[in-house]
């Protein structure tokens, strides 16, 4: 790469400002024609050898006139690693790969579990700048660990609040402040406790889980608790036959059609942080509560599309699984059949006896699976206790 001569040297800047600073680049900053950077960052470096323009505010505002400098020498200046919750990625998804180079330096995350004597690699890292704190809620679970990179201390002690409410306000948390520089503090307290009203910027948070809160599953079926919901979920024993049928995979794409309480698309969200999921809904009460249901358990990318199938199904972009779980017809399986590619997995469930006919004449026709999912429950009968059981599930799976 570098031998292509790149315009853009993206450099990583500790808190220690020229020190820690690699020879390249110290070299890409003296070669410059132009530097850009935060500005904490650009104070770093007070002798700059070139004209010097703090990155502006909202991010995004940056890019055009950072591509307008093609054709110069240009250096960005960012946080330690520029591609781990940094910037990087952020500015090279614009860019062809022999416009740039990079030399980080050591990122936060590192810095930290040095100072604390934690595996990285045991250790759940995210940035919550721009993210909301309910992406930690699948890693609370006594005696986890994560570092977490926040805005500010306001950020901070909104981030106790949440573990509290979460039941992990006993967890032993530390506050990290500008690591790797001169003003470098190490703070613990419990996250119940945390009052400190002087926290310095840049700063970052390790917390080591603690308390009595509700912890995820790590495989599909969660208690259905965890969602809200009006009646209208795929119950927990169904759902996880149902996910074990869609078998997600990381990167893939599903569809949740007539998803009501979004359970199901949920927990394909959450079996892995690559996999997507657009839900579809006719009821717009029931698309609002899926929303809510996946910002509560961290997967808010989740996308909800109100409308009824298959008139809203089109132009959008195609999955990999599809899980039909309301809104069963011929029109619909017939427009699934005939749109979306070879090799789409498909699972329908059926409750009622209309939908069940409609499931063995299609399976007839199509093959796949054919499953009868009975189940029973213990319930009181006098002074013992029978079995009461709930209405039989039909499901199909099928490869198209």
């Amino acid at each position: 790469m570098n031998e292509r001569n790149p315009w853009l040297t993206i450099v990583g800047i500790g808190e220690d400002g020229p020190a820690g600073l690699s020879v390249a680049s110290r070299e890409a900053i003296a070669r410059a024609d132009w530097v850009t950077g935060a500005a904490r960052h650009l104070a770093l470096l007070p002798d700059l050898p070139a004209d010097a323009t703090p990155w502006p505010v909202p991010f995004a505002d940056g890019i055009s006139p950072l591509l307008a400098r093609r054709g110069s020498r240009v250096v960005m200046l960012v946080s330690g690693d520029p591609f781990w919750f940094g910037a990087g990625s952020v500015v090279t998804r614009h860019l062809s790969s022999d416009e740039w180079t990079a030399h980080p330096a050591p990122s936060t995350f590192t810095l930290a579990a040095a100072r604390l004597g934690w595996a990285i690699e045991e250790t759940a890292c995210l940035g919550f700048h721009a993210a909301p704190f309910e992406r930690l809620r699948r890693h609370l679970a006594p005696a986890a660990r994560a570092i977490v990179l926040v805005r500010d201390g306001a950020a901070v002690a909104a981030l106790t609040h949440y573990l509290v409410d979460c039941g992990f306000g006993a967890s032993v948390f530390w506050v990290l402040e500008a690591l790797g520089g001169p003003r470098e503090r190490i703070r613990e307290t419990k996250a119940a406790t945390c009052d400190f009203a002087d926290i310095l910027h840049p700063v970052a948070v390790a917390l080591e889980v603690a308390g009595g809160g509700a912890a995820l599953t790590t495989v599909s079926g969660l208690t259905d608790d965890w969602f809200a919901h009006d009646g209208q979920i795929t119950k927990r024993p169904v759902r996880a036959l149902t996910l074990s049928a869609l078998a997600p995979r990381p990167g893939e794409m599903l569809w949740d059609i007539g998803t009501g309480s979004g359970s199901v698309a949920i927990e394909w969200l959450l079996a892995h942080p690559a996999t997507q999921a657009l839900a579809f809904e006719a009821d717009a009460t029931r698309a609002a509560r899926a929303r809510d249901n996946a910002a509560a358990l961290g997967v808010d990318r989740l996308r909800v599309v109100e409308g009824r199938a298959p008139d809203v199904l089109g132009g959008q972009p195609l999955p990999n699984a599809v899980f039909v779980g309301g809104g069963l017809s011929d029109a619909l399986l017939e427009w699934l059949r005939t749109t979306l590619p070879h090799g789409t997995r498909l699972v329908a469930n059926a409750v009622t006896l209309e939908s069940e006919a409609l499931l063995v004449r299609w399976h007839g026709d199509m093959g796949g699976e054919l499953m009868r999912i009975e189940l029973a429950d213990a319930a009181p009968i006098g002074t013992r206790r029978g079995w009461r059981s709930q209405y039989p599930i039909v499901q199909w799976s099928v490869t198209l």
